[in-house]
């Protein structure tokens, strides 16, 4: 009888308990889904600094909107529906700030790239120009020295014209000869015929002269 007492009495003090609990217990839910909203607001802030709102504006829009939900969950009193949703708006707005992150980090990286490539460019544009413009005074010079060449040519052939032509006014003039060639020529005549008759014959009488011409040729021919 006394056991049965006993246990009756425990029973009653445990439900006690129970009862006694089960607000502090609810009222420590409601602080939890509190803390995990306020995480999520903060990472969910975290990202839109790091730029999310912009490079992932639809995954950040999905985050807010369960972060809507878990505050929505705990004015209806499902704490623990406020809390999961409260967790996960926090991890995908984590996660949103990691990709933000990252694409920055390779937006910035491809742009000092580019601008190390357009300095090596430009480096070499004016390595290739210093180059040309070695190359463009050699040319200079080849040339130059060239004409002077040429120059000094064209004096020697002007003074050996000169000195030659000193030479031959120094000397005296060449003596003349003239040559005198007489040429004969024999132009032949038309022959004549007599034709006389003395007792029935016929004598016939024949002339002919050659008579001759001359040709006098002069030649005049210079000594040296």
């Amino acid at each position: 009888m006394f056991a049965l007492k006993t246990k009756a009495l425990a029973l009653a003090a445990t439900a006690l308990t129970i009862t006694i609990a089960s607000p502090v217990m609810a009222e420590g839910k409601a602080d939890r889904a509190r803390e995990a909203i306020a995480a999520a607001e903060a990472k969910m802030q975290a990202a839109d600094t790091a730029g999310a709102a912009v490079a992932l504006p639809a995954e950040q829009a999905r985050a807010r909107e369960e972060l809507a939900k878990a505050k929505e969950d705990l004015s209806a009193g499902r704490k623990e529906d406020s809390i999961a949703r409260a967790t996960h708006a926090g991890a995908m707005a984590e996660a949103n700030q990691g990709e933000a992150q990252r694409r920055k980090a390779a937006h910035d990286q491809a742009r000092i790239d580019a601008a190390h490539q357009q300095a090596a460019a430009a480096q070499q544009q004016a390595s290739d120009a210093q180059q040309q413009a070695s190359d463009a005074n050699v040319r200079a010079q080849l040339a130059q020295g060239a004409a002077a060449s040429s120059a000094a040519d064209a004096e020697a052939a002007r003074q050996a014209a000169a000195a030659q032509a000193a030479q031959a006014a120094s000397q005296p003039a060449p003596a003349q000869v003239s040559v005198t060639t007489t040429t004969a020529t024999h132009t032949p005549r038309k022959k004549v015929t007599h034709t006389r008759v003395v007792r029935r014959k016929t004598t016939t009488h024949t002339a002919s002269a050659a008579p001759t011409s001359q040709t006098t040729t002069t030649v005049v021919k210079t000594m040296n």
